[in-house]
């Protein structure tokens, strides 16, 4: 994902409804309606609150009070205000194809408290993680613009600014770049949990050593020896029959029952590609302000913003895994199968999406989810026959660094921005891939 944000329009503010809190606790939950937007009951599947940005009033010069502009272009967003309970937050607009030049920021008031966070900074990734065009869930028509979204914890208020990037003041004949139309905020309740799985401790504690753990009602899948995994090659893989297998041991997976996806949000057919030639790294850009026992929560919430804000078919990537070092099954269709995601744009055929929760510009990753990342390229990679030390050649579906049809050779485990122009997965997460690529391999018995 981009470190560089969105950007803004606007001219004037229009006047901002806001709920008094009193009002808003009393209200039924399915009588409630978000200002000037749209919202869906709540329940213990979780909910979507939408709500259109307005211009906002241009900055005042502290000392005189009078207006200032910096930009030709007036920032955008919402005064604060009171919603209805959320914990994930992100901008979307109309076009998947126009970019965001600027920055987005939000403030958050915890959830019955008067205390309100400082700005925080929203990370856009325009377009990098999505469908590849051409295919069917990019042409859906339902596809939207969006920033990465945002964890903030339970809350109930909220007020958010995008700013655009100011033009150069040498550059007389440069103006700014005017913003996506159909700005809005989507504000993410990600519901319940479901009856936990067992989750790892503190990732001080290192890796969770439970890895066999029973199989809850099919929420966890425990793991496997490498003996076992490589007797299943062959009849989860389609391995060659008499082919030496290199298949590390199977982590032990929390599956989408685990975490509690809602699979009404997705569409229910699946859809594969041939085979799992690489895997792509990834950072979910989310923040890194959560417990591992938040952590089926906000797969819960980035799942519902890909899916009802961001207008993918399902979440878009096919594994997860938290600081805690535990591995979640992503995008619906067979933990075993090559599931076509929506994670790296242009590569997503012939490939697998492993997002690690967080955000790793400026912070380093765990041990216990650098080593979980080891763990399930070496089970996953291996059912496909590939070499997690190695290199392959994939087919680009068309990107920013490599054209349509342009033929790529990457390593085996890559980062996100091998395949597309961007900083994701995290400068500190990038550089812990070679020790990942070392175990991976190992683990496989290479």
């Amino acid at each position: 994902m981009r470190s560089f944000l969105a950007s803004s329009i606007g001219v004037t503010c229009a006047a901002v409804l806001v709920l008094p809190s009193a009002a808003l606790a009393s209200a039924a939950p399915d009588t409630f309606t978000a200002p000037a937007g749209s919202a869906e009951p709540s329940d213990t599947a979780g909910s979507t609150q939408s709500l259109p940005l307005s211009p906002l009033p241009a900055p005042s010069d502290e000392s005189t009070g009078e207006p200032t502009r910096t930009t030709a272009v007036a920032e955008q967003g919402l005064l604060e205000r009171d919603v209805r309970p959320f914990s994930l937050v992100g901008v979307v607009w109309d076009d998947p194809d126009t970019e965001l030049h600027g920055t987005v920021q939000v403030r958050t008031r915890a959830l019955g408290t008067t205390r309100w966070s400082d700005w925080q900074d929203v990370e856009t990734h325009n377009a990098e993680h999505a469908a590849d065009p051409g295919t069917a869930e990019r042409e859906s028509g339902t596809v939207r613009g969006s920033t990465a979204p945002l964890w903030v914890g339970e809350s109930d208020g909220v007020s958010v600014r995008v700013r655009p990037t100011a033009p150069d003041p040498q550059d007389r004949t440069e103006s700014a770049v005017p913003l996506p139309t159909g700005l809005r905020l989507e504000l993410v309740d990600p519901g319940k949990d479901p009856q936990q799985a067992p989750v790892a401790g503190p990732a001080s504690s290192g890796d969770d050593e439970d890895g066999r753990t029973t199989a809850l009602d099919g929420r966890v899948l425990p793991a496997l020896s490498k003996a076992e995994s490589e007797a299943r090659g062959e009849e989860e893989a389609g391995l060659a029959p008499g082919a030496q297998p290199y298949i590390g041991p199977r982590p032990r997976i929390i599956t989408r029952k685990g975490w509690g996806a809602d699979e009404k949000l997705r569409e229910p057919a699946f859809v594969y590609t041939k085979t799992v030639k690489a895997a792509f790294i990834h950072h979910s850009a989310t923040g890194n302000n959560y417990t591992c026992a938040q952590a089926p929560a906000v797969l819960r919430g980035i799942y519902r913003y890909h899916v009802k804000s961001s207008g993918w078919r399902d979440t878009g990537y096919n594994f997860a895994v938290d600081k805690c070092g535990n591995v979640y099954e992503g995008r619906a269709g067979g933990v075993t199968k090559a599931v076509l995601g929506a994670h790296t744009l242009g590569f997503n055929a012939d490939s697998t999406g492993i997002a690690v929760l967080g955000t790793f510009t400026g912070s380093n990753p765990s041990a216990s989810a650098v080593n979980a990342v080891a763990k399930l390229t070496a089970w996953k990679l291996g059912l496909y026959g590939a070499d997690p030390s190695g290199r392959t050649t994939l087919v680009s579906g068309g990107g920013n660094k490599f054209k349509k049809g342009t033929k790529a050779t990457l390593n085996v485990i890559s980062g996100h921005r091998d395949g597309f122009a961007t900083e994701c997965p995290g400068a500190r997460l990038y550089n812990k891939l070679g020790s990942a690529r070392t175990s991976s391999a190992r683990l496989q018995g290479r």
